[in-house]
């Protein structure tokens, strides 16, 4: 690494339910201006995978480079040095916010090694209406399109025209201000992290960013309907399959707006030339590729395909095209600040990539899920006794998905079959047979690499408020 590119500060923004194709740099569809510009000065990894379909299967690898019940049995990061205790020791600030994701918390382990930590689940608040709207997001929704216009009315008459004359039902603006404080507050190398909520279900952005992401003035009010019909459990046709993606798109929309403000705030405070900037998803979202909405246990790439774009001052702009997993997200940050990488950690740096253009490793990336009897059963699984262990393996053509309990294979060559759609397990001849021997192996090792943790250690029960934003996302 050279002088002109070592940063002293990294801030790492992670975006719940981001799937690749929802940004600019990955589909030229997309308006999300202020992330197209950190790829486009920055490094785009076309191909990043995540290793796990949903938060609490991918957050292991994403801020402890570990996979999912590798060290306990459970879910969460307890167990293995994390990203914030690696650079807190080497004597970084370390700083973060999560908006209300009640996988990402303290109860979890993630508040390890941050001098400042705040998941934001405490402040649901122990009045009877503010629990109902916790466990009700999408009530939550009906009210602020509802009175949308009398808020932009009363902020236009008090002169009020920046981006914010709504209700905060993400808690985007309480992660936003908390890690603005702590940029300006920093005395010295920081490290900070940001987790939005935005496009998690219920998809509940500000209607100038409907407008903004639609070319249907009225949009706005058509997304009630959409959010009627699936809070009704009702079937989803095109339209509302086609309102869903507008509301989602806006979402992420907001999400692009906002760390927009981050990124001002670090201009603002004379770090933006000493900071680089991570972003990500943490898994991706469905409508319905496989027949269904949001994010249940499968091993698809609508799910798995992720954005990951890595900005560092000073160093060129590029695209890679191998692939890369989320797991080697903390080993990048720690080789940008120059701190040593725990040997535990199973990722490998992509900072040789992002500084110099170096192909990363050809290693295939694995991703796991649990799966009930049923594909949407809930609640999560906690463990590898709750269900059926998935496990995926992809490279920059093939992806390989098999059923370890089950015993049932499935195999997808993407660049005939993006969407996967055709699956080439049932009779696989040529190359087909030889991935199927290539990868069948790696999914027998991370299987039983998963299960010689044979102590399963006990979370114990979740608190009220943390149930209750468990409950908002739609897990029990």
């Amino acid at each position: 690494m050279t002088p002109a590119t070592a940063p002293s500060n990294v801030v790492l923004v992670t975006v719940d339910s981001l799937r690749a194709d929802a940004i600019g740099a990955y589909d030229d569809a997309r308006h999300t201006p202020v992330l197209d510009s950190l790829a486009e000065r920055g490094t785009v990894f076309e191909r990043a995978f995540a290793t796990g379909n949903w938060t609490p299967f991918s957050f292991p690898s994403l801020l402890g480079s570990r996979p999912v019940f590798a060290d306990t049995g459970q879910i969460g990061v307890d167990g293995a040095p994390t990203l914030a205790r690696t650079l807190s020791e080497a004597g970084l600030s370390t700083g973060g916010f999560n908006a209300a994701n009640g996988f990402l918390t303290s109860h979890w382990g993630y508040d390890d090694g941050f001098d400042e930590f705040e998941p934001f689940v405490a402040s649901v608040g122990s009045g009877l209406y503010s629990r109902y709207l916790a466990t009700h997001p999408t009530v939550e929704a009906w009210l602020q399109l509802a009175t949308s216009p009398v808020r932009r009315l009363g902020s236009w008459l008090r002169g009020n025209t920046d981006d914010r004359p709504f209700l905060d039902t993400s808690r985007m603006f309480d992660v936003e201000h908390a890690a603005t404080e702590f940029v300006a507050e920093a005395d010295g190398p920081f490290f900070l992290w940001v987790h939005y909520m935005d496009a998690h279900t219920p998809y509940v952005p500000a209607p100038r960013y409907i407008r903004e992401v639609s070319s249907d003035r009225l949009g706005t009010h058509r997304m009630l309907h959409a959010h009627t019909r699936t809070g009704l459990g009702w079937d989803v046709g095109e339209r509302t399959l086609a309102d869903l993606r507008t509301l989602y798109q806006a979402a992420v929309r907001q999400v692009d707006a906002s760390v927009g403000r981050l990124l001002e705030a670090l201009s603002a405070n004379d770090v933006a030339d000493d900071t680089a900037v991570v972003v990500a998803g943490d898994h991706g979202e469905e409508f319905q590729e496989h027949g269904h909405l949001a994010h249940y246990p499968k091993l698809y790439d609508e799910l798995i395909g992720v954005p990951l774009v890595v900005d560092v001052p000073g160093a060129e702009g590029r695209r890679i095209e191998g692939q890369v997993g989320l797991d080697d997200v903390p080993p990048t940050v720690v080789d940008l600040l120059d701190v040593d990488a725990p040997e535990e950690w199973a990722g490998t740096s992509l900072a040789p990539s992002v500084l110099d253009g170096e192909s990363p490793d050809d290693d295939p990336v694995v991703s796991v899920t649990v799966r009930g009897e049923d594909v949407t059963s809930q609640p999560i699984p906690r463990s590898l006794e709750d269900g059926d262990l998935l496990v995926s393996v992809r490279d920059r053509e093939w992806t390989y998905v098999e059923n370890v309990d089950a015993g049932t294979t499935e195999l997808y060559y993407r660049p005939d079959d993006p969407t996967q759609q055709t699956d080439l397990s049932t009779d696989p001849t040529g190359e087909a047979a030889a991935v199927v021997d290539r990868f069948a192996p790696l999914v027998d090792a991370h299987a039983a690499r998963l299960r010689e943790r044979t102590e399963r250690s006990t979370t114990g029960e979740v608190d009220d408020d943390l149930g209750a934003r468990l409950e908002a996302l739609g897990y029990r």
